[in-house]
């Protein structure tokens, strides 16, 4: 986001949030008036304020458009966000839950009576429709396919059979075919019977005689070429597929690689099912990093920044139970040194600088193998030499860091055997950071899980506990008085 969009963002928010203001001080005075004056007429004057402040707002709110809407609610309190929803539903609804995060949406449509969101899909075609099918109720959803008819119930059943990040459930059903035996003329003649063009349309996709993709025709060959040549003539026949199964990360990949706009989706006998645009792949990668960053760190993807205190607090109980249980282990690993602590209190002072930095170069090992799991960079070809170089670069790291922080306890407490005691734990404790940075995200992989489910908090904990073990078992060796 560029400079003047986020001004432009900040000022729209801080527009709504004004107004909601506006209205709950004026409502608050007459709500005071009204109980010093109790009566039908206060009553009256309630309700005509109250009608005055939400026709101020729907006129702030009208002025949007409903991708700004949408960003708007996500930045509001829950009891906001219903508001605003709630006046906006009966004529834009559709389009803004489309435009909304799953979190949000999800809560949104929880928090909605079920005649109001018949109200909402009535709004929405088959191909809106099937990006919400994860999030609406069952029966809801039933009801609404059931009033489908021909294609767009086809369109539906179809989507439905499709992994969530797939390219399948990231495609659109509009697309313009053309045959390539047609001539630019028709062609133009074609375009100009439309009533509109899909969005994105960069490209037109090229069928023959039996329906098979055979290339693109780009709006340069058509308007730059003599209309009575034939499309086969001027079309690229080099041309970026992808089939519905495929991952919608490697479809994300090849739309960065390439540049493109868009994009066909050919079935098994390649004939094209459907097309993906770079705003569908602009609005999976944004979620798929939302996701990864809140993974990392032990949240679910569904958290929402202004949910429900007890909705996020069960959210987060899974990885805050296991740290705690990993936090009970490091206390019991100290526990077990507590007479070599009591005889050499300059432990219990160097202790925290092991775990912190063996903790650091886990995660950083962590990070760099869950980007390249994300990126495929990561396969059997090349996993034996990122492990070699990891670990190398984690001895090489322990034993030049290791001796800093070794050359510092020796300023401090003039002791060579605990200098050389904190340089060997060093070592030994980024080389097992490293181990762990590495086999926790690469085995939640080959179990075909999120690598970066918990692996922050996973490596970090356990880095804890054994970088304590390592130092004060070293000392418990070594220090004997």
């Amino acid at each position: 986001m560029n400079t003047t969009t986020r001004k432009h963002s900040k000022h729209i928010l801080e527009l709504v949030k004004e107004q909601l203001r506006k209205g709950q001080l004026v409502e608050s005075l007459v709500e005071q008036q009204a109980g010093q004056q109790a009566g039908p007429r206060q009553d009256v004057v309630r309700q005509l304020v109250h009608r005055q402040q939400l026709t101020h707002l729907d006129k702030v709110l009208k002025q949007l458009h409903p991708a700004d809407v949408a960003w708007v609610m996500e930045n509001l309190s829950q009891e906001d966000r219903l508001l605003v929803w709630h006046m906006q539903l009966g004529t834009r609804g559709g389009v803004i839950l489309l435009e909304l995060s799953d979190s949000v949406a999800e809560q949104i449509i929880e928090d909605t009576a079920q005649s109001d969101l018949q109200k909402v899909l009535l709004q929405l075609d088959a191909e809106d429709l099937s990006y919400l099918t994860d999030l609406l109720p069952e029966a809801l959803l039933q009801q609404r396919l059931d009033a489908l008819t021909g294609e767009d119930k086809a369109w539906i059943n179809q989507s439905l059979e499709y992994g969530e990040d797939s390219v399948g459930a990231l495609m659109g059903k509009d697309m313009v075919l053309i045959r390539e035996e047609s001539t630019l003329k028709e062609v133009l003649r074609k375009l100009r019977s439309q009533q509109e063009l899909p969005e994105q349309s960069d490209k037109f996709f090229v069928v023959d005689r039996r329906g098979h993709l055979s290339g693109v025709l780009t709006w340069q060959s058509l308007l730059l070429n003599q209309p009575k040549q034939r499309v086969s003539e001027v079309m690229a026949r080099e041309v970026v597929t992808f089939n519905a199964d495929e991952e919608a990360s490697n479809a994300a990949r090849a739309f960065e690689r390439y540049d493109l706009v868009s994009a066909p989706v050919v079935n098994s006998r390649g004939r094209p099912i459907g097309r993906l645009t770079v705003d569908e792949v602009i609005d999976f990668v944004r979620d798929d990093i939302s996701e990864d960053a809140l993974n990392s760190a032990g949240i679910k993807s569904e958290e929402d920044l202004f949910a429900p205190v007890w909705h996020s607090a069960r959210n987060r109980w899974l990885w805050l139970s296991l740290s705690l249980l990993t936090v009970f282990v490091a206390s019991r690993v100290i526990g077990l040194f507590e007479a070599t602590i009591a005889q050499f209190v300059a432990l219990a002072a160097l202790m925290p600088i092991v775990a912190a930095i063996g903790g650091n170069t886990g995660n950083q090992t962590t990070t760099l193998v869950v980007r390249g799991l994300a990126l495929s960079q990561i396969d059997s070809s090349n996993v034996k030499h990122l492990v070699r170089k990891e670990l190398l670069l984690s001895i090489l790291n322990g034993v030049v860091w290791g001796s800093v922080v070794g050359l510092f306890a020796y300023l401090f407490y003039f002791d060579l055997i605990l200098s050389g005691v904190i340089s060997l734990a060093m070592v030994l404790t980024l080389f097992l950071a490293a181990v762990l940075g590495l086999a926790i995200p690469l085995t939640l992989q080959a179990m075909d899980r999120d690598p970066a489910l918990g692996a922050g908090v996973l490596v970090t904990a356990l880095t804890d506990s054994l970088g304590f073990f390592i130092f004060l078992g070293l000392a418990a060796i070594f220090m004997q008085p």
